[in-house]
């Protein structure tokens, strides 16, 4: 019952996402053939706004739900790890004309084919939680 406040946080950014068009499939499509910015503009605003509540709970010290101190561990990956999972989720993402976010919100839109590749999402990550100790990181 706890969770329930999540449950509704998460119905509300769906609706956000559908109204933006955010999870439209002609507007990533756009987006990838760089004929249209409107993707790029949410996109770089999620960023900024990421970056700037990144630089405000280190700023001002904010705890989280349970008074603890929220700890944000340094990034110790290479350049190449990025360059190539960032490329692998573009290719998947330009594929399925989703990203795993709206995979599930397109589902609740009454997209049905979207069970194939919410399937193949967890297919792949299975497979990657698998093989994760012979990979390079």
């Amino acid at each position: 019952m706890k969770f329930i406040k999540f449950f509704f946080v998460g119905i509300f950014f769906g609706i956000v996402l559908v109204k933006s068009e955010a999870v439209s499939w002609y507007r990533i499509y756009e987006m990838f053939k760089f004929q249209s910015f409107h993707m790029y503009g949410i996109i770089g605003s999620a960023v900024f706004i990421g970056a700037l509540s990144i630089g405000l709970i280190k700023y001002l010290k904010i705890k989280n739900i349970e008074g603890n101190d929220i700890y944000l561990p340094p990034k110790d990956r290479g350049f190449t790890s990025y360059i190539v999972g960032g490329t692998l989720f573009g290719f998947g993402w330009a594929l399925a004309g989703a990203c795993p976010g709206p995979m599930y919100i397109l589902l609740g839109t009454g997209v049905f084919s979207m069970l194939i590749v919410i399937a193949a999402a967890v297919l792949g990550t299975f497979t990657y939680g698998l093989i994760r100790t012979k990979l390079p990181h």
